[in-house]
């Protein structure tokens, strides 16, 4: 009989771990990959599209495309996963496997931060970001808050990032000596783990008039009064914010007994990736091994669980653990992208290294979103 593999989440762990299977075993392999959603955007594509650098249209990539030997991919939510039977309930048919991966990355929750629904806008989610192509162009005066509202987030550099092309925004529209950048993060410096990184960053920030508010969050808006109250009592006015939702555990997790609670990530073996459930792995944003949830890591890991079902399957030996190692690029605004490669649990600490922007960078992430889109859906990105 065919070994059986249900992945729940077709984001950068879903993709990367069943185009791995695929490639191993083709039609040997019974492989069930169930997302909500009918396509896929990166990450880095929702600034560009928010900022008119691509239109919508050319930066979705649909599941429906995936022609992959031994895989089947079911639009459906997931209604409720039992571990311990490695069984997931859809409403499109229950789905129980000889190994269920869990990556369902972190929900968005806007409603966590009172005002934020009324009088504020968030870049994090795909209709989120969209919305605001045709928000911004209205947008001529008054300050600007780029704010994180919750201590955990995904893709650390998205707010920084989202500062310095707002900046390039402004100032191509001829706004920008009209408009104050004020962004707010939790953090000392904008990048925690690459000191260098954060150094380049608020150099950048001073060069532009950009202010840095640290070690605070956005706890909620205040309509009335168009105000953004802080976590250490100060009251920012605004004219437009783009926020940074809480993010949390998706509920069905947290029903499933994986998770404690909402703010709970779920606890995994840090070198395999494997819950407390024999067969069962949680990979990406949802688990809490301790590295960034972005899709470069959440990628990583996916390599890693795969190469321990195929370890499985021929009997050969486990892979080596799990490093979290990955290389983030970061928009830098003026034409400039620059990358941190950042290595979290090979030793004792986190190591990373710092590439100064550069147009050569520009196009090293470019390439690197379209290797992903053709190896995952058979094309190069449009």
């Amino acid at each position: 009989m065919k070994t059986r593999v249900v992945v729940l989440g077709a984001g950068f762990a879903g993709l990367e771990l069943t185009t791995i299977l695929s490639d191993a075993f083709g039609e040997a392999i019974d492989i069930v990959l169930v997302d909500k959603g009918d396509s896929f955007v990166l990450g880095f594509s929702k600034l560009d599209v928010m900022f008119g650098r691509r239109p919508p249209a050319a930066v979705r990539h649909r599941y429906a495309d995936i022609v992959k030997p031994g895989v089947r991919f079911v639009q459906s939510a997931v209604r409720s996963i039992d571990p311990a039977a490695r069984r997931a309930v859809t409403d499109h048919g229950t789905f129980e496997g000889d190994v269920l991966v869990v990556a369902l990355g972190a929900d968005l929750d806007p409603a966590a931060a009172p005002g934020l629904t009324e009088s504020g806008h968030e870049f994090y989610s795909v209709p989120g970001a969209f919305a605001l192509r045709d928000v911004l162009p209205s947008f001529e005066r008054g300050r600007a808050i780029v704010g994180v509202m919750g201590k955990v987030f995904k893709c650390p550099p998205a707010p920084s990032e989202c500062a310095l092309l707002l900046d390039d925004y402004l100032t191509a529209r001829g706004r920008r000596k009209a408009v104050e950048i004020t962004l707010v993060m939790p953090f000392g410096i904008p990048i925690p783990p690459s000191p260098e990184t954060s150094k380049a960053l608020l150099s950048a920030f001073a060069e532009r008039g950009i202010t840095f508010v640290k070690d605070t969050r956005v706890q909620a808006l205040d309509p009335a009064r168009r105000a953004a109250l802080l976590t250490d009592g100060t009251a920012l006015p605004y004219e437009l914010f783009l926020g940074v939702p809480v993010h949390r555990v998706p509920q069905v997790v947290v029903d499933s007994g994986l998770a404690a609670g909402p703010d709970a990530w779920v606890p995994v073996n840090k070198q395999t990736l494997e819950t407390a459930f024999p067969g069962v792995y949680a990979v990406g944003d949802v688990n809490g091994v301790g590295t960034p949830k972005a899709g470069v890591f959440a990628e990583g890991a996916a390599r890693v669980v795969a190469a321990a079902i195929v370890a499985g399957i021929r009997g050969g030996s486990p892979p080596g653990a799990y490093t979290g190692e990955g290389s983030c690029y970061v928009e830098f605004g003026h034409g400039e992208v620059g990358r941190v490669d950042v290595d979290f649990l090979s030793g004792p600490k986190p190591t990373s290294a710092f590439h100064e922007p550069s147009p050569t960078l520009v196009a090293e992430k470019t390439d690197f979103g379209a290797s992903r889109v053709k190896r995952w859906f058979g094309s190069p990105a449009s």
